[in-house]
């Protein structure tokens, strides 16, 4: 297993990583969450990402009693939100609360990262990075990150802190695979230029890239798209198909397999330390393993990324509706990041 630094941090984090979204119901039991953290420390994996919300809130909770005796094996990320909050809750006392409930869940004295899961345009960036700076202050988080941010509220977040004198965030994380690359056009490119570790979400459509669901045919029993997973209904169009077909092709010519490009082909980029999948059984975890050892060329990056080309159709970016990207709103909110940092 290969280990990188998660950005700016001190977190070493294993470049296969896992998903902690299957644990708990309706999917992987307390004793199935046990057998794959205990099969997963044996293979050399030590980060795990996870939620308050996962597992209809048990996520947390099978996470932090699997992990008894061995949480030292295991850096873990979770998230908190802002939304929601009841009636006259400040959300400082919002997010510290959920701090607690999570460590109180995990059966643990911190937490390695801790991430917020949605920006909430109604929510300014201050009350939050302050709640973030008081927990680290009392050792209760190490680091701080953040879900679905572009990188205009990334960047906006980070001078506050800077100017309060608080921690910086270190992380963002954003749905992203080879099919999906919409944070191409901004925030990736800012995790590059300043150190963020950028942490790629549904690395795989949720299976779509593995080869497992085949053009006109039902999904197969017990998957994501039988269960009736809209990302898996969302990757499911002619479009994509042709793609994936091409990109089967390729990987073939080659000696190997999708499953191989979309790890490594994530892992060549040098902002992402780590490529986190959810995995139902062994068997996944040591696929998912061993399709991080195709190290791709700048050659094999143009090709994909030629047959794999993007044109934005229905994306969206930080709370957008799809194809705003060019829309007054996003240059104004770039242009409030830039005095921000000013």
């Amino acid at each position: 297993m290969q280990y990188r630094q998660l950005g700016s941090s001190d977190l070493k984090v294993s470049v296969v990583g896992l998903g902690g979204n299957v644990y708990g119901p309706p999917r992987l039991t307390q004793e199935q969450t046990v057998a794959s953290l205990n099969h997963a420390i044996e293979k050399g994996i030590n980060f795990l990402d996870t939620a308050i919300g996962y597992g209809e809130g048990q996520s947390e909770v099978f996470i932090g009693n699997a992990l008894q005796g061995k949480r030292d094996k295991m850096l873990i990320a979770t998230k908190f939100v802002v939304r929601n909050r009841k009636e006259g809750v400040s959300v400082q006392d919002h997010i510290l609360a959920q701090a607690d409930e999570s460590l109180r869940k995990l059966r643990t004295d911190h937490i390695d990262l801790y991430q917020i899961h949605q920006p909430d345009p109604a929510v300014p960036e201050e009350p939050i990075m302050e709640a973030l700076a008081k927990l680290v202050q009392a050792g209760k988080v190490r680091w701080t990150g953040e879900c679905n941010y572009a990188a205009w509220r990334h960047a906006v977040s980070n001078a506050i802190a800077e100017k309060n004198g608080w921690p910086k965030m270190v992380s963002s994380q954003n749905h992203y695979n080879v099919l999906r690359r919409h944070v191409e056009l901004e925030i990736l490119p800012y995790c590059e230029r300043f150190n963020i570790g950028f942490l790629p979400y549904f690395p795989l459509a949720g299976g779509f890239l593995t080869g497992k669901y085949q053009p006109g045919q039902p999904p197969p029993p017990g998957s994501r798209g039988a269960e009736g997973s809209g990302i898996i209904a969302k990757a499911r169009n002619a479009g994509n198909e042709a793609v994936l077909a091409k990109l089967e092709a390729y990987c073939k010519e080659r000696g190997h397999t999708v499953l191989e490009l979309a790890v490594s082909w994530l892992l060549a980029h040098k902002a992402i330390p780590s490529v986190i999948a959810g995995t139902s059984s062994a068997a996944q975890i040591d696929a998912n393993i061993a399709s991080a050892g195709w190290k791709i060329t700048p050659e094999e990056m143009a090709e994909i990324d030629r047959i794999a080309a993007w044109d934005g159709t229905n994306e969206t970016v930080d709370g957008s509706q799809p194809g705003q990207f060019g829309a007054r709103a996003g240059l104004n909110r770039q242009q409030q990041g830039a005095q921000a940092a000013r």
